[in-house]
C-alpha cells in the first residue's frame, strides 16, 4: 500500500514570506518617519526666522503689558483719583447746603480754576476706577438738578459691584424714570436695585419703591409679592415696620 508524506515546505515558505513582508512594512514606516522628520527639520530651518520673530513679538507684547500697567495704567489711576478730590468737595458741600445747591453741583460737574469736574474726569480717565466713579457723581448731580435725561445717561455708564453703590446707582435711575413719569422703566430699575446686592438697607428700600410703582401700574400681584418679600426677609427695616398694610392694600385693590 502506497503511503504519502505530508509536505510542510510550502507552508514554511509562506511563513517566511509573511516575516519578510512584516519587516518590509516596518522598514517602510521607519523610512516615512525619517522623511517626515527630515521635512520638519527643513520646515523649521526654512521658517526659523519667522518663528524667532513670533517669539520675540510675544515677549514684547508681554513686556509692553507689564510696562503699561506699571508706567501708564497705575499712574493714570492715581492721577484720576487725585483729580476726583476737587469736584467731590463741591458735591459734598451741596449735600448739606441750604441754598445754592445747583451752583455747587454745577461746579462739581464742570470744574473750576483749571481743575477738572466730574464730566472731564469721566471722559479723560475713562477705564479707570476714578473715571467710573465720576460717572456716578455726575449722574447723581444731574438727578438733583432735575436734568433727568443726563442723570440716566451718566448713571448707566457707571458700573459697580459695591454692596451700596451698585444698588443705589440703579435705584437712582429708577428715581429719574419715576420723575419723568415712566413708571414701567422705574419699576424695572427698582427691581434691579433690589436684586443687585442683598443687604438690610438698600434691598427693602427698593423693594418698597418697586411695590409702590407696581401699585401705580395696577400690577397688584407683583406689588403683593414685593411687599411680602419685605415682610419675610426685612421685617426690622424701616419699610418692614408697617408693610402689612401695603400687602393688604395690594391684595384687595382689585376686589
Amino acid at each position: 500500500m502506497a503511503t504519502y508524506k505530508k509536505k510542510y515546505k510550502a507552508e514554511g515558505k509562506k511563513q517566511q514570506n509573511q516575516i519578510d513582508e512584516s519587516e518590509f512594512e516596518t522598514a517602510g514606516v521607519l523610512n516615512t518617519l525619517d522623511e517626515t522628520a527630515s521635512k520638519s527639520e527643513q520646515w523649521i530651518e526654512k521658517n526659523s526666522k519667522p518663528l524667532f520673530y513670533s517669539l520675540v513679538a510675544v515677549v514684547v507684547i508681554f513686556l509692553a503689558y507689564l510696562g503699561y500697567n506699571k508706567y501708564i495704567s497705575e499712574p493714570k489711576e492715581l492721577d484720576a483719583s487725585n483729580e476726583l478730590a476737587f469736584p467731590r468737595k463741591y458735591f459734598d458741600e451741596a449735600a448739606v447746603a441750604g441754598s445754592g445747591i445747583d451752583s455747587l453741583l454745577n461746579l462739581g460737574l464742570e470744574g473750576a480754576d483749571g481743575k477738572y469736574g466730574f464730566l472731564d474726569i469721566a471722559d479723560e480717565y475713562s477705564g479707570t476706577d476714578a473715571g467710573n466713579l465720576a460717572n456716578y457723581y455726575a449722574g447723581v448731580s444731574y438727578l438733583q438738578m432735575k436734568n433727568y435725561e443726563k442723570a440716566i445717561e451718566y448713571l448707566n455708564k457707571f458700573n459697580s459691584d459695591d454692596a451700596l453703590l451698585g444698588p443705589v446707582s440703579l435705584g437712582a435711575i429708577g428715581d429719574a424714570f419715576a420723575d419723568i413719569n415712566q413708571p414701567e422703566q422705574a419699576l424695572e430699575y427698582y427691581e434691579k436695585a433690589a436684586n443687585k446686592k442683598a443687604n438690610e438697607f438698600t434691598t427693602p428700600l427698593y423693594l418698597y419703591k418697586a411695590g409702590q410703582t407696581a401699585m401705580q401700574l395696577k400690577e397688584y400681584d407683583k406689588a403683593t409679592s414685593l411687599f411680602t418679600k419685605i415682610k419675610d426677609n426685612y421685617p426690622n427695616s424701616d419699610q418692614g415696620k408697617d408693610v402689612e398694610k401695603f400687602i393688604y392694600a395690594a391684595k384687595y385693590a382689585d376686589k
